[in-house]
């Protein structure tokens, strides 16, 4: 898979721009703010429709105008497709695939798959448990689109039952009058348990998948370590003793059941705070490192490991997830955005060696220089709001 053009109109800071594009290596070659992690970015939301810098569509949109448009012709199996979307901050966004639309925009997740290497990719170590909450999420819905509508269930489950308990909280403490407000969460509950445990699921079967890939890469990045050092487990907010999940396989009827147990003893402490305090929204992807002796526990990568370590750790996620998705059957497009002036020589050649058979690699650096030989392909100029291909 890999994109042979790109279109964009008034995205970022491009009125309009158009490139052509190769299978193999092309890298975008510019001083910072001129633009060139702009056209990753692109490549990317139309895998994804969510941008791996900003939480929100509006930054997407150049100054002054009320839409964008990425298009993209993209190339699997020797037959191309033109996937585009047109963003509208604050209204649904509209998709379309070969000139017709889709019913809705959510539907062009997963045509085309990518995989990007950021420098803000340590936040995956380092951040909040939301950004490897997040970052489980969008890997399952790249690997099976449908679960994007599970997700979006669940978060908007999420939100009504949140309101809900606010408003029965109330209720309960005599500050209002809508009592019936606590008749009507055991509904919510029933839908809260039933999406949370399809997600649940899924990123149980996902963490179990990602283990041994995680290790065998944090092997190849890291000086000195072996595919034993690096641990990552899934933490619920629920005990799931007694359930049977063995290599990550879980029933979603028991995982339902459990839900509903806990939300039954938690019930309390829900109405006193007006929040879920169970659900996939509260777990956690723990990551740990060891030091190679099985009789030492690992520590946590956040709060312990170096900086060297954690951007190891990282890019050994994103490495997992692009062997993942390329034994699924299909090539991802894969990003480096300005990684390689974080590496030094060794790790930059040791990444480059991983990555170069990819079928199509994209690359973002200020400096050429920065970009290892291995990578040597196609490069263009960006400047001057310009995309200017090198002889």
């Amino acid at each position: 898979m890999y994109v042979a053009h790109l279109t964009l109109v008034d995205f970022r800071s491009y009125a309009q721009a158009d490139v052509a594009l190769e299978a193999g290596a092309t890298a975008f070659i510019g001083r910072n703010g001129q633009g060139k992690t702009n056209l990753v970015e692109a490549i990317d939301y139309l895998a994804r429709l969510s941008s791996h810098r900003v939480a929100s569509d509006a930054p997407l949109v150049r100054a002054g105008a009320e839409r964008a448009l990425v298009r993209a012709a993209v190339v699997r199996d020797g037959r191309q497709a033109i996937l585009e979307v047109e963003i509208h901050p604050g209204k649904s966004n509209r998709a379309r695939v070969n000139r017709a639309d889709l019913p809705r925009a959510r539907e062009l997740v997963g045509l085309v798959r990518t995989v990007i290497f950021a420098p803000d990719d340590l936040a995956l170590v380092k951040g909040d448990p939301s950004g490897r909450r997040a970052f489980l999420d969008d890997l399952l819905v790249m690997r099976t689109p449908r679960l994007a509508g599970v997700r979006a269930d669940y978060e908007r489950t999420l939100r009504q039952r949140n309101s809900l308990l606010k408003t029965a909280g109330a209720a309960r403490r005599g500050s209002t009058s809508q009592e019936s407000a606590l008749s009507t969460l055991g509904v919510w509950d029933a839908h809260l348990a039933r999406t949370g445990a399809e997600l649940l699921a899924e990123r149980l079967r996902l963490v179990a998948q990602l283990r041994p890939l995680v290790g065998h890469a944090y092997a190849t990045v890291a000086r000195g370590a072996s595919s034993d050092d690096s641990g990552l487990d899934y933490q619920p907010s629920l005990s799931l003793d007694g359930l049977d999940h063995h290599g990550g396989e879980v029933d979603r009827a028991d995982l339902t059941d459990r839900l509903l147990e806990e939300l039954a003893v938690r019930r309390n402490d829900e109405l006193d705070r007006g929040i879920s305090l169970v659900g996939p929204h509260r777990d956690e992807l723990l990551l740990t490192l060891g030091n190679g002796d099985p009789s030492v526990p690992r520590l946590p990568v956040r709060g312990y490991a170096s900086h060297g370590e954690s951007w190891s750790f990282a890019l050994a996620l994103r490495l997992a997830s692009y062997d993942l998705l390329r034994a699924d059957g299909d090539d991802p497009i894969l990003i480096l955005d300005d990684v390689f002036a974080e590496l030094d020589t060794e790790r930059r050649a040791q990444l480059a060696e991983l990555v170069a058979g990819a079928e199509q690699v994209l690359v973002t650096a200020a400096v050429a220089d920065d970009v290892p030989e291995k990578l040597a392909g196609v490069r263009y100029h960006v400047g001057g709001g310009e995309v200017r291909r090198e002889s």
